[in-house]
């Protein structure tokens, strides 16, 4: 009986773990979700990079269309989208703010010296409060946010040119015709 009950045991626990393992498989990881769209972007004020600038604040995230880009020198895939950030900043449409998460000031400066700025504006989340408030899991991670200061769209991980043509874009001009009308 109990050689049995171990041969039927043994083949059941396995399928069930082949099927845990193949749903997960079919998930995109970068589409985690967000118990932020659709709300308010929390608040928060940043200092600017090494105090230059106005910094950034919730306020500033009002009356358009934004992006608000966390990132970091440090950040490998942070490399790897800043050129698409670089193109993405040239749209008359967007307007994308850059919010530098626990990085050394003077690092983040030189990667923006190195690479190009494409941010209008640049807040330093130094302790990481406004990222855990946003629910950022790790860098890089864009928030669209509409004129109401609504979050609309999270992307998890670097943007790629498909990322940005058949989402980000076309949420952005939904976004700014139905404000329009």
């Amino acid at each position: 009986m109990k050689r049995t009950l171990a041969f039927l045991l043994v083949p059941a626990v396995f399928g069930g773990l082949v099927v845990v393992l193949a749903v997960g498989l079919q998930r995109d990881p970068h589409l985690l979700p967000s118990a932020l769209i659709d709300r308010p972007a929390p608040d928060f004020a940043l200092p600017g990079l090494d105090g230059e600038g106005q910094g950034l604040r919730r306020d500033d995230l009002g009356g358009g269309v934004k992006l608000v880009n966390f990132f970091a020198s440090w950040c490998a895939p942070c490399r790897s989208e800043h050129q698409q950030l670089m193109t993405l900043a040239q749209d008359p449409g967007v307007t994308l703010y850059g919010i530098v998460y626990k990085d050394e000031p003077q690092a983040s400066r030189r990667f923006l010296e190195a690479l190009g700025n494409p941010y209008r504006r640049i807040g330093v989340d130094r302790d990481g409060r406004t990222a855990i408030d946003f629910g950022v899991y790790g860098v890089p991670e864009t928030y669209l946010i509409d004129p109401g200061g609504h979050i609309r769209y999270r992307q998890v991980g670097p943007l790629s040119e498909a990322d940005i043509a058949d989402n980000i874009l076309p949420l952005i001009r939904r976004i700014v015709a139905s404000a329009a009308r």
